[in-house]
C-alpha cells in the first residue's frame, strides 16, 4: 500500500510539508475536527493547523519558494517560505509572543518571536523596531523588510520550527488542509 500511496504527487507533498520522508501513509481530511499522527512533533504542528495566524507582510501574498523539507536534520531543504515583499513594507509579527532575537546573523537581520507551545518563527531580512524580550502582538509591527540573505530586497523568508524541527509555516497560515499520519504496516 505505500509504494502506491507513496507515489501520489499530493501525499508526497503533504508528507514533505509535514517535514516527513514519504516512510508514512498520510490521509488528508477536509473540514477535520480532531487529529491524530503518530510523531509528537507532527501532532502538535497539526492540532495547532486551524490557529491562523497572519501574514507577516501586506497582501498580495506571493510564494515564491516552498518549503522542502530536508531529508536529515543537516541536509540540504528550504526550511520555510519566501514571501515576495520590496525593502522597505512593513513586517508584521505573524502571532502573539515574545522577541526571542532581533539581530544580524552573518548577512541579514533577522527576527524570530516565542509563540509558546514550543515555537519559533523567523523572518528575514527584517529591519527590527523591536528588542530582545519586547511583547508583540499579532498583526503589530515589528520591523521593515530589509536586504540580506537569499531574499536580498525581493521576498523575506519566514520559517517556524516546532520544538527544534522546521515546518512549513503553511500549517499556521491556513494554507494546508489538517491531515492524519498513520503507522506502517511492517507485516
Amino acid at each position: 500500500m505505500r509504494s502506491v500511496l507513496a507515489q501520489r504527487p499530493l501525499v508526497r507533498k503533504i508528507c514533505f510539508l509535514l517535514g516527513f520522508g514519504v516512510p508514512a501513509i498520510v490521509l488528508a481530511l477536509p473540514q477535520a475536527g480532531a487529529a491524530w499522527a503518530t510523531d509528537t512533533h507532527a501532532a502538535g504542528a497539526v492540532a495547532s493547523a486551524g490557529d491562523h495566524w497572519l501574514w507577516p507582510t501586506p497582501p498580495p501574498h506571493r510564494i515564491m519558494h516552498e518549503f522542502r523539507a530536508p531529508a536529515t536534520r543537516y541536509s540540504a531543504g528550504h526550511r520555510g517560505i519566501d514571501i515576495a515583499a520590496h525593502a522597505g513594507e512593513a513586517v508584521v509579527a505573524p502571532a502573539a509572543g515574545l522577541v526571542h532575537f532581533a539581530g544580524r546573523v552573518v548577512d541579514r537581520e533577522v527576527v524570530t518571536i516565542d509563540a509558546g507551545d514550543g515555537l519559533l518563527v523567523s523572518i528575514e531580512p527584517v529591519d527590527a523596531q523591536v528588542s530582545l524580550h519586547d511583547l508583540v502582538a499579532a498583526g503589530s509591527q515589528i520591523g521593515i523588510v530589509a536586504r540580506g540573505g537569499h531574499c536580498d530586497d525581493r521576498c523575506v523568508h519566514f520559517g517556524v520550527r516546532l520544538h527544534g524541527e522546521y515546518v512549513s509555516p503553511l500549517l499556521y497560515l491556513g494554507g494546508l488542509e489538517r491531515a492524519v499520519l498513520l503507522p506502517m504496516s511492517t507485516g
